[in-house]
């Protein structure tokens, strides 16, 4: 069966349902994931209920009523098999009703997300051609590339005009203070959460009343280039992509607004922000510059000693992905990063591979997830566990031997 079949076969299956539970996860893949499917149902006539969450549980799943998973459930083995799942992650669902790339041999990394999966689920539902532009959300927002399937759909936007390419500063924000003060993705070390670091920035880059971008680039490269990989640098300016149907035009920021407020513990915000409403986009740009500033303060925090550190604790389980990514992806690292934030008895560890690292990041840290009477899984370079924390330690071992085998 081809991923198209298995995209048609789920929709078949939506389609004759009267209503639907609606677990998404709660980063930009997953919200985007959830809210594509919804408003596809939506336009079916089909009632859901959408919850946006950082982990589900097979135990919360009634089999008398029809639910679907966005963006997690494929590493779940014990789910029940009526459960619907569309996701990219490593799978080990055996369910039939499941949408995964990896299944149909193409790369859940880089080549589809789950909303990249949702929108192929949403097309056998009708015309949602026009949702193309949320797709954009999983590529952005899990770091994939336009190659294989999301070039396939990202050309086809683009040729129905749903998505305009082009060029420019990629800093989600409202000004440019806002852009350089709480810019996450990329991490601008030394600027980042720094007012005099920006206010110098944008005095020494401005001519009168205005901010010369050209010079402020060149500014940002002379001052971030001893600290941050050169993909780093290369992510402050590049090709943009104008979202013709959202509610914010730009991919980069609506991903940045959508994924900050789902991490805050506001994902019916977020999903409502992608199923078009502008009722309280101010306080969603509010939510996400808050978010941004408490990743930030942590990553300062870690970030004081000499070079980036593998290993970090953070106060607030909602910050811990984030200042993970940030570690792997914009400091010079050698290995993976691996960050943790206690709650009661339980750590919760984000743990990521540097670029140029090459490794079963998800299978590893599903593996000793196990071994310490906990549970994991992932990506290849991006994985997540829960863990008893007085296990820590022992996580932390099998992840190493893991690495150095």
């Amino acid at each position: 069966m081809s991923l198209d079949e298995a995209a048609h076969r789920l929709a078949e299956h939506l389609g004759r349902q009267e209503f639907v539970e609606v677990y998404a996860h709660h980063d930009a893949d997953g919200i985007a994931a959830g809210s594509i499917l919804c408003m596809a149902m939506l336009r079916r006539g089909i009632r859901f209920r959408l919850r946006v969450l950082p982990r589900v549980s097979p135990a919360a799943f009634s089999p008398e009523t029809p639910t679907l998973l966005c963006d997690f459930g494929s590493g779940i083995e014990d789910l029940p098999g009526s459960v619907m799942v569309v996701d990219h992650h490593i799978p080990y669902f055996g369910g039939e009703l499941q949408v995964n790339p990896r299944l149909h041999g193409i790369d859940g990394d880089r080549e589809l997300s789950s909303a990249g999966a949702a929108f192929l689920v949403a097309q056998g539902l009708g015309d949602n051609r026009d949702l193309a532009g949320l797709v954009m959300l999983g590529v952005l927002g899990d770091g994939q590339a336009l190659s294989g399937m999301n070039l396939s759909l990202f050309n086809d936007a683009v040729a129905q005009g749903i998505i305009t390419p082009g060029q420019g500063f990629l800093l989600p924000g409202r000004d440019d203070h806002e852009r350089l003060y709480g810019a996450l993705n990329p991490y601008l070390h030394q600027v980042s959460g720094d007012e005099m670091a920006v206010a110098d920035l944008l005095e020494s880059a401005s001519s009168g009343d205005r901010v010369s971008l050209d010079k402020l680039i060149s500014l940002l490269v002379l001052r971030l280039s001893p600290f941050a990989p050169e993909e780093t640098l290369e992510s402050i300016y590049g090709a943009r992509y104008d979202l013709q149907r959202e509610v914010i035009p730009d991919a980069h920021t609506l991903a940045a607004v959508v994924d900050a407020c789902g991490k805050s513990g506001y994902g019916g915000l977020a999903s409502s922000l992608c199923l078009r409403s502008t009722v309280d986009l101010d306080v969603a740009w509010d939510l996400s510059f808050q978010h941004r500033g408490r990743v930030i303060q942590a990553l300062r925090t870690a970030c004081t000693g000499d070079g980036a550190p593998q290993f970090v604790e953070v106060d607030d389980v909602k910050v811990a992905s984030d200042v993970a990514d940030a570690l792997s992806r914009d400091c010079l690292q050698k290995g993976p990063v691996m960050v943790a934030a206690r709650h009661d008895e339980l750590c919760h560890l984000s743990v990521r591979c540097p670029r140029g690292m090459e490794m079963d990041l998800g299978g590893a840290v599903r593996e000793a997830a196990m071994q310490c009477g906990g549970f994991g899984g992932g990506h290849r370079f991006r994985a997540g566990a829960t863990i008893p924390c007085a296990r820590l330690e022992e996580f932390r071992s099998l992840i190493e031997r893991s690495v150095a085998a």
